[in-house]
C-alpha cells in the first residue's frame, strides 16, 4: 500500500491570529510543518524537519495566546488540548498562577500505510512493544496498527487514549483509527485503571496503549496479557537495553532479579554465585526499535534476547527498512557466539558502522568518540561507508556526495549543527554497547554485594558497598536477605549506599 498522509492542516492554521497565519501560508514547505511555538514576549516560530523560521518580528502578547486558547478544546491535567476531529496537539506552558504563557502547536498527521514494515508481526496475535525517540513516529504507527487490526484483520480493538493523541480530540474519534473503539482517560494517573476497565467491560481481542510509563501501567499490561488479550503499545526508551535498566518498566520484558547459585552450579556455569536472571515471561513477545520512520530493528523473541543480554551476549536482531520503491527489505543479524578459551570468554564482534563525514569536523568526532569510549571507523571513500554524516547547512545544498549516498541507499544522518553536543548526541545513537555496559555495571554491583556477604558471614566487620541507584540497591538488599544477613541504605543520593551486617552488629 502506498503511504497516504492526511493532516487537516487548515484546521490548525485557523486557530492562529491572522498576523501569524499569513506568513505561515507563505512557506513553500507548509505541507511539512511540524509545529508552531508561541511564547509570551518572544517572536512566533515555525519548525520544519530541516529548518526553523521566525514568522514575524512582533513579539507574542497575551491577546495572541488567548486567541488560540479560545479556539481549541479544554486543557487536561497533562496541559494538552486538541482540535475537534483532528489529530493536532496543543501543549501549554503555565506560570506559577496557572496562566498560559506558552503554546506548542504540533501538527498531527494520519499516515496510512506506515506499518507495512511490521504488518506481519502485529497480525500474528503476539503482543508488540514499540520503542523509539520522541518524534520518530511511534504514535503514528500505533494509530495505523489499530486501523489495520480492526479493519483488515477484523478484530475487536480498543484504544486506551490518555491524551487523545491517537484518535484526536472530541467525543467522535478521528477516522484514521478505522473501526477501532476508543476509551478516553480523564487524567493520566488513571490510565492503568482504564486499561483494566477496557478488558473487563468491552471484551477486546486487542488493546492499543500509548506511552506506558509507570509501574502501575506495567502491572496492568501484564494483567491484560495474562488474560490472552493482544497488546500493542509504546513505552519510554529507545532500545530493549533501556528497559532492562529501567526499574519502573523492566516488568514489561520479564523483570530482572538476583539469583544465588550453589557452588557446584556456579562452577559449572563459570560465573559468580550471584547472577542476574529474568524473573518471569515477558509481557510483550516482540520489541520493535524504531530507528527512523522507515527503518526498524526487531527482537522477535524478547525473553531470549533478555537472557542473552544478561549473559553479556548481544542477541540476534532483524533489521527492516523500506527502499525507494516501497518494498520491505530484511537483514537478519545472527547472534554473536561466545566461546570459552582457557577460562576467558571471546565474543565475535559485529560489523562496525563505517562513517563518511561530509562537512563535519573529523578530529572533533574522533575526540568525542574517544571520550565516550567508542571505537569509531571513519572512512575516506563513500563506497566504503555504511552511513554518511553531514550538517544541516551542507545537506540543504544537496551536494554531489549527498546525492550519491542517497542514490546508493546509504543512510544519511543530518546534524543540526557541527557542534560537540550535536556530535555527542549522534554518537550516542551508535553506542549499541552503552546500555550493555550499564547491564554489566549492575552485574558488577551484584558481585560486590556477593563478596561483602561472604566476608561478613565469615565474621568480618559490617561492609558498606559503593553508592548505587535505588534499583541496584534493591538487588543488593535481596542478596543480603537470602544469606540471612541484615542490610540498610545509608546516605543521600547520589551517594546513597547499602551497608551489610550481622543483626547484632547494627
Amino acid at each position: 500500500m502506498q503511504k497516504v498522509i492526511t493532516d487537516d492542516l487548515d484546521a490548525l492554521l485557523d486557530i492562529f491570529p491572522p498576523h501569524i497565519k499569513t506568513p505561515l501560508l507563505k512557506q513553500s514547505d507548509i505541507s511539512e510543518l511540524l509545529e508552531v511555538v508561541l511564547d509570551l514576549g518572544r517572536e512566533p516560530e515555525a519548525r520544519f524537519p530541516e529548518r526553523e523560521v521566525v514568522l514575524e518580528k512582533k513579539e507574542i502578547d497575551e491577546s495572541d495566546i488567548d486567541y488560540v486558547v479560545t479556539r481549541i478544546g479544554k486543557f487536561g491535567e497533562d496541559n494538552r488540548a486538541g482540535i475537534e476531529r483532528t489529530l493536532h496537539r496543543i501543549s501549554a506552558i503555565r506560570n506559577r498562577r496557572g496562566d498560559v504563557v506558552g503554546l506548542t502547536c504540533r501538527v498531527g498527521r494520519a499516515v496510512f500505510g506506515t506499518i507495512k514494515i511490521i504488518e506481519d508481526l502485529v497480525k500474528t496475535g503476539k503482543s508488540v512493544l514499540l520503542l523509539g525517540r520522541p518524534g520518530v513516529g511511534k504514535t503514528t504507527m500505533l494509530r495505523e496498527v489499530a486501523r489495520v487490526l480492526a479493519g483488515e484483520a477484523g478484530k475487536r480493538v480498543v484504544i486506551v487514549d490518555t491524551s487523545n493523541e491517537i484518535a484526536g480530540d472530541g467525543d467522535i474519534p478521528h477516522p484514521a483509527i478505522g473501526h477501532a473503539r476508543r476509551m478516553q482517560v480523564a487524567t493520566p494517573k488513571l490510565q492503568h485503571a482504564v486499561m483494566i476497565e477496557a478488558v473487563e467491560n468491552h471484551m477486546p481481542e486487542v488493546i492499543v496503549i500509548d506511552e506506558i510509563g509507570t509501574e502501575l501501567e506495567a502491572m496492568a499490561a501484564r494483567t491484560i496479557a495474562e488474560r490472552g488479550v493482544q497488546l500493542v503499545g509504546t513505552a519510554h526508551g529507545n532500545t530493549l537495553e533501556n528497559l532492562m535498566i529501567n526499574p519502573t518498566l523492566t516488568d514489561l520484558i520479564g523483570g530482572i532479579q538476583s539469583v544465588t547459585l550453589g557452588d557446584e552450579e556456579a562452577r559449572r556455569r563459570g560465573t559468580q554465585k550471584s547472577i542476574l536472571e529474568r524473573k518471569s515471561p515477558p509481557t510483550f513477545d516482540i520489541v520493535v526499535e524504531i530507528q527512523e520512520r522507515d527503518r526498524v530493528a526487531i527482537h522477535p523473541d524478547v525473553g531470549e534476547a533478555v537472557d542473552m543480554l544478561l549473559r553479556d551476549i548481544p542477541p540476534g536482531t532483524e533489521t527492516r527498512w523500506l527502499d525507494e520503491s516501497g518494498e520491505v527489505k530484511i537483514e537478519k543479524l545472527k547472534e554473536e557466539k561466545s566461546v570459552a578459551v582457557k577460562g576467558k570468554k571471546k565474543t565475535r564482534e559485529t560489523k562496525a558502522v563505517k562513517l563518511f563525514l561530509f562537512g563535519v569536523n573529523k578530529s572533533r568526532v574522533l575526540q568525542i568518540g574517544h571520550d565516550m569510549h567508542l571505537d569509531l571507523d571513519v572512512v575516506d571513500r563513500l563506497r566504503d561507508a555504511t552511513m554518511l554524516v553531514t550538517s544541516k547547512n551542507y545537506y540543504r545544498r544537496k551536494p554531489q556526495k549527498v546525492r550519491d549516498a542517497e542514490d546508493e541507499h546509504i543512510p544519511v544522518y543530518v546534524l543540526r549543527g557541527n557542534t560537540p553536543p550535536q556530535i555527542r548526541q549522534f554518537l550516542g545513537t551508535l553506542d549499541s554497547g552503552g546500555d550493555r555496559r550499564k547491564t554489566r555495571d549492575v552485574q558488577s554491583a551484584v558481585e560486590e554485594a556477593e563478596e561483602a556477604v561472604e566476608q561478613v558471614s565469615e565474621g568480618n566487620e559490617p561492609i558498606e558497598l559503593s553508592p548505587q541507584g535505588a534499583y541496584i540497591r534493591r538487588l543488593q538488599h535481596l542478596i543480603a536477605q537470602r544469606n540471612d544477613l541484615k542490610s540498610q541504605s545509608r546516605g543521600r543520593d547520589p551517594n546513597r549506599r547499602v551497608r551489610i551486617f550481622k543483626e547484632q552488629e547494627r
